[in-house]
C-alpha cells in the first residue's frame, strides 16, 4: 500500500500528538468524499512504516476514528471507511434574537427583568476567563468551598456595602444558582412542610411557584401606597421587594418598613428581601436597602446577577443573619449547592478589577434612554389606552389600563402579531385585581421598541369594542 493512499506528512514541530494529527488527516479525506464509504484503510504496521512512526500510534488513531463513526474494524479484514450520517455543520453564526429569545419566539420583547445581551462586554470577560484558566484552571471545574468561590464572596460583601448598605463578613455569604435557589435554601433551613410563607400579591410568580411546589402554605399580602401590608395571619417570614416593587414598581415607605421589623421581631419571624434590580434607580440616589437598615438582624437579604448582569450566569447569593450562618451552611451541606463553579472566579475578579462597574454603569445609561423613551411614547400614543405610574427605577413599567380592555386578551393578541407582552392580573394570586401590561423596555432599543409599539397600538385598536356598522380591521 503507497503512501500516496493519504497524501499527508507528520510535522514533528507541532505541539499536537503524531495521533492526533493523522486522526485529523484521515477524518478530512473521508468527510470531504475522498475516501467513500468501503474504502479500505493501509494495515496499521505498513502504514506506521510508511509514516516513520509507532504502530501503536496508528492503533490509537484508528481506534478514536472508529468510535467517532468515521471507521469500522473487520475481523480479519482490517479497516474500512464506515458511513457517517453527522451533518455537516453550518459555520455560519445564529441570528442574535431579542432578549436571548429562541426563534419560535415573538420577535419583539417586553418581557420585564431581561437585559439586553448585546450590551454585554464579551471580549472583557473572555480576557478575564483566559486569565483565570491560565492561572489556576482548577478553580474553573473544583469549587474550594460549598459557599462558593471564597474571593467572589469578597467582591460581594464589598458590592452590597457601597451599593446597598448591607455590611455582611464574607463568611456569612453563600452563592447560589439565582434567587429562586436562594429562596429555597431559606425555605429548607427556617421551614417545615405545611408553614405559612408571607408573600406580596401582585407577586413574583416563580416564587410563589416554589414556596407551593416545596408544601408551604402561602399567606397574602396585598398593596396599598405604602408597599406590601403586614400578614393577616402569622407567618415563617415575608418575601418582600422593598426597594421595588415586582411588578408594579413601587418603594415601601420608611413607616412601612419599620412595622415590618416590628413584625418580625414581635413574632419571631424573618423577612426575605429580594432585591432583584436595585441597580437601576435613574432619579436620585438608591434607596437603602431593608437589610442595611435592620443591620442583617431579623432580614436575609437575596441578590441576583441574572438582571443586572448576564441571565446566563445563573449566579444570585444569600446573606442571612451571623446567627443563622451555621444554619443556612448545614442546609447547604445536606442539599449541596446548584450554583455553578466555572462562572465564579472570573465574575469574582471581574468585579475586583471595576469592568463589572465599567458595564453596570453603561447599561444604565441605555436603559435609562430606552425607559424615557417608551415613556414618552406611551404618554403620546397610548393616553386612550391607559396610564403609566412612573417609579424611576428597575426594568419594567405597568402600563394599567382601561376597564373595556382586558389585558389577557391584549397579550394573546399581541403574541400572535409578533409582540410579547405580560398581562398584570396573572401575577395576582385568587381573584385578579389588576388589569393592565407589565412593559420591559431593557431588552429593545428604541428602533425596535418604535416596531413594537406600532404592532401594539394595532392591537389595541382591533381590542376595542367596535362602533355599530363599522367593521375595520387595522390588520
Amino acid at each position: 500500500m503507497s503512501s500516496s493512499w493519504l497524501a499527508f506528512t507528520i510535522d514533528r514541530d507541532l505541539k499536537t500528538p503524531v495521533f492526533e494529527q493523522i486522526c485529523d488527516a484521515l477524518r478530512n479525506d473521508i468527510r470531504s468524499g475522498a475516501k467513500p464509504k468501503g474504502t479500505k484503510l493501509p494495515p496499521t504496521r505498513s502504514f506506521a512504516q510508511e509514516l516513520g512512526v509507532s504502530r501503536s500510534t496508528v492503533v490509537t488513531a484508528y481506534e478514536q476514528l472508529v468510535a467517532e463513526g468515521y471507521i469500522e474494524g473487520r475481523q480479519g479484514a482490517g479497516y474500512e471507511v464506515s458511513v457517517l450520517d453527522t451533518p455537516e455543520i453550518d459555520p455560519s453564526p445564529a441570528p442574535r434574537g431579542l432578549n436571548s429569545l429562541p426563534p419560535e419566539d415573538p420577535p419583539y420583547g417586553f418581557l420585564s427583568g431581561n437585559p439586553d445581551m448585546r450590551l454585554f462586554p464579551y471580549r472583557a470577560w473572555a480576557k478575564t476567563v483566559a486569565r483565570v484558566a491560565r492561572r489556576s484552571p482548577e478553580d474553573l471545574l473544583v469549587s474550594q468551598s460549598l459557599q462558593g468561590y471564597p474571593a467572589l464572596r469578597t467582591a460581594i460583601a464589598d458590592h452590597v456595602r457601597e451599593w446597598r448598605g448591607v455590611t455582611a463578613a464574607p463568611e456569612q455569604i453563600f452563592v447560589t444558582a439565582g434567587s429562586i435557589e436562594g429562596l429555597e435554601l431559606c425555605l429548607r433551613t427556617l421551614s417545615r412542610a405545611g408553614d405559612p410563607i408571607a408573600l406580596e400579591n401582585p407577586g413574583y410568580l416563580p416564587m410563589r411557584r416554589q414556596v407551593q411546589a416545596m408544601g408551604m402554605r402561602t399567606v397574602d399580602m396585598a398593596l396599598d401606597a405604602q408597599g406590601a401590608c403586614l400578614p393577616r395571619e402569622d407567618a415563617t417570614f415575608a418575601v418582600l421587594t422593598p426597594s421595588h416593587q415586582y411588578p408594579l414598581g413601587g418603594t415601601m415607605s420608611a413607616t412601612r418598613r419599620q412595622d415590618f421589623l416590628r413584625w418580625a421581631s414581635d413574632t419571631e419571624s424573618w423577612i426575605v428581601e429580594d432585591d432583584y434590580d436595585s441597580e437601576f434607580r435613574f432619579s436620585g440616589r438608591p434607596i437603602p436597602a431593608m437589610a442595611g437598615f435592620d443591620r442583617l438582624n431579623r432580614t436575609i437579604y437575596v441578590g441576583s446577577f441574572s438582571k443586572v448582569f448576564s441571565s446566563g450566569l445563573r449566579l444570585g447569593y444569600v446573606i442571612p443573619p451571623l446567627a443563622l450562618r451555621d444554619k443556612f451552611a448545614q442546609t447547604l451541606r445536606h442539599f449541596g449547592s446548584k450554583a455553578s463553579a466555572t462562572p465564579q472566579p472570573p465574575l469574582a475578579e471581574f468585579m475586583q478589577s471595576g469592568e463589572f462597574y465599567r458595564h453596570l454603569r453603561r447599561v444604565r445609561r441605555h436603559y435609562g434612554r430606552r425607559r424615557a423613551f417608551l415613556l414618552e411614547r406611551l404618554a403620546q400614543d397610548f393616553s386612550d389606552v391607559g396610564e403609566v405610574v412612573d417609579y424611576q427605577a428597575g426594568m419594567q413599567i405597568v402600563l394599567h389600563l382601561k376597564p373595556d380592555l382586558d389585558d389577557r386578551h391584549v397579550e394573546t393578541e399581541a403574541a400572535r402579531h409578533g409582540v410579547t407582552v405580560q398581562a398584570l392580573s396573572q401575577y395576582y394570586a385568587g381573584t385578579p385585581k389588576g388589569n393592565g401590561l407589565v412593559l420591559g423596555y431593557c431588552g429593545m432599543d428604541e428602533t425596535e421598541t418604535t416596531d413594537a409599539l406600532s404592532i401594539l397600538r394595532r392591537v389595541f385598536d382591533a381590542a376595542r369594542p367596535k362602533e355599530k356598522g363599522r367593521q375595520s380591521d387595522p390588520f
